[in-house]
C-alpha cells in the first residue's frame, strides 16, 4: 500500500480524531496527527515500558523509535478490527526489546524494517496475552511480589534471556535466575 498524495483532500484532525483518524493522517505524512498521537499515547507507553526497563535512557530510545516507525509503516495500520494502541504496544515492545539487545540487532543499512502485517484477527500472542492478563494466571500473577512478576514478564511474556532480564530490570544475572526460581515455584503454588 503506497502512502497518499499530498494533494488529496485531507480531514482536519484534532485532540478528538480518533487513533485510526490519527494513522490515515500520518500516513498522508500530516505531523499535527502525529503530535497527536505522540501526545495521547506517549505516557501510557512510557510508564508502561518503565516497568519493564530500569534504564530510562533505553526506554527514550524505545519510544522514540516506536514514532519513528509510526511515521513510517502508520500505512499498514487497518482499522477494521485491531485496536490501534494494541497495535502502537506492540510496536514499542518491540522497540524495547531491540534497544535492549544493542546495536548488533539493530538495522544497520538506514532502510526501515518490515512489520507484519496487522490482521483484523487477534493474534495467538493477544489471545494468550488476554489470557494471562484476565484468566487464573494472570490472578496468581498479581498475587506474587513485584519482583518476581517483572522477571516472569520479561522471560515468559516478553522472551528475553535471563541475562537479558537481568540487564533490562538492572539486577545481577545470579540475582534473576533465583527470583525466576522463586517466582516460578510460587506461581505453581498458586495455581495448583
Amino acid at each position: 500500500m503506497r502512502r497518499r498524495s499530498r494533494q488529496e483532500p485531507q480531514r482536519p484532525v484534532d485532540e478528538r480524531s480518533s487513533d485510526a483518524e490519527l494513522l490515515r493522517a500520518i500516513a498522508a505524512e500530516r505531523t499535527e496527527a502525529l503530535r497527536l498521537l505522540h501526545h495521547r499515547h506517549a505516557p501510557w507507553l512510557r510508564a508502561r515500558l518503565r516497568r519493564r526497563c530500569a534504564d530510562p535512557d533505553l526506554v527514550d530510545a524505545a519510544l522514540q523509535d516506536t514514532f519513528v516507525a509510526i511515521w513510517t509503516d502508520a500505512h499498514r495500520y487497518e482499522a477494521t478490527g485491531a485496536d490501534a494502541a494494541a497495535w502502537i504496544w506492540t510496536i514499542a515492545a518491540r522497540r524495547l526489546v531491540s534497544a535492549l539487545r544493542g546495536p548488533a540487532h539493530r538495522w544497520l543499512s538506514g532502510a526501515t524494517p518490515e512489520l507484519p502485517d496487522v490482521a483484523t484477527a487477534p493474534s495467538a500472542e493477544e489471545v494468550v496475552l488476554l489470557g494471562i492478563e484476565h484468566g487464573d494466571l494472570g490472578a496468581a500473577l498479581d498475587r506474587i511480589p513485584p519482583e518476581l512478576r517483572a522477571l516472569i514478564q520479561a522471560t515468559a511474556i516478553d522472551g528475553l534471556t535471563v541475562r537479558e532480564a537481568a540487564r533490562l530490570l538492572g539486577i545481577a544475572e545470579g540475582t534473576a535466575k533465583t527470583r525466576l526460581m522463586r517466582a516460578r515455584a510460587r506461581l505453581r503454588e498458586l495455581l495448583t
